[in-house]
């Protein structure tokens, strides 16, 4: 299935942190939080003209903002251009 975002909003997979601490710890799943780190899947029409923001890219995004959605059993964020703190790499 497509998904194309409206308005000024993008298309995020979130990219999972890892399980182990540096010095081996594991992180069990209940202790770990979402991850605030994405890849860009899509992006609306109105960001393709006027935003450097392209599918591929991998960003930081704001913890509590954007909606979860699930398109072909995977979850996804929807969120609004403004709530993207910054562009990794």
């Amino acid at each position: 299935m497509k998904f194309r975002p409206l308005d000024k909003r993008v298309l995020l997979e979130r990219v999972e942190e890892e399980t182990k601490t540096s010095s081996g710890i594991i992180i069990p799943d209940n202790a770990k939080e979402k991850p605030l780190v994405g890849i860009v899947r899509a992006i609306s029409k109105k960001l393709e003209k006027e935003s450097e923001i392209k599918v591929g890219d991998s960003v930081v995004f704001d913890k509590y903002k954007g909606s979860e959605i699930k398109i072909d059993n995977k979850l996804y964020v929807v969120i609004d251009e403004e709530d993207l703190l910054g562009i990794l790499g």
